[in-house]
C-alpha cells in the first residue's frame, strides 16, 4: 500500500505546503528536521491524514520521530488502517 499513500501525501506537501508543485520527494528526504515541513505545516499535514485517508493520528505523533519523511508517514499511515 505504500505504493499508493506516498504519492499521495508527497503531491500534497508538494502543492500545498511547499508550493511547488512539480517537487519531486523522495520517500526517505527528511521535513521536519531539514526545516521543509514547520510545525504549523505539521498540523495541516495531520488533519490532510486524517481527512483522507480516515486515520487518527495523536497528538504526540507529531514530531521527527513519525512525521519526518514519506516513508514514516506511509507506515503510520498504513498501520492506522489494517487494524
Amino acid at each position: 500500500m505504500n505504493d499508493s499513500v506516498i504519492p499521495v501525501v508527497e503531491k500534497y506537501i508538494a502543492s500545498q505546503i511547499l508550493k511547488q508543485p512539480n517537487r519531486t520527494l523522495q520517500p526517505a528526504e527528511p521535513l521536519i528536521s531539514s526545516g521543509l515541513v514547520d510545525s504549523f505545516s505539521l498540523m495541516d499535514l495531520a488533519l490532510f491524514v486524517e481527512d483522507t485517508f480516515g486515520v487518527r493520528i495523536e497528538d504526540t505523533e507529531l514530531n521527527a520521530n513519525t512525521f519526518d519523511n514519506l516513508a514514516q508517514l506511509a507506515s503510520l499511515i498504513e498501520s492506522r488502517l489494517s487494524k
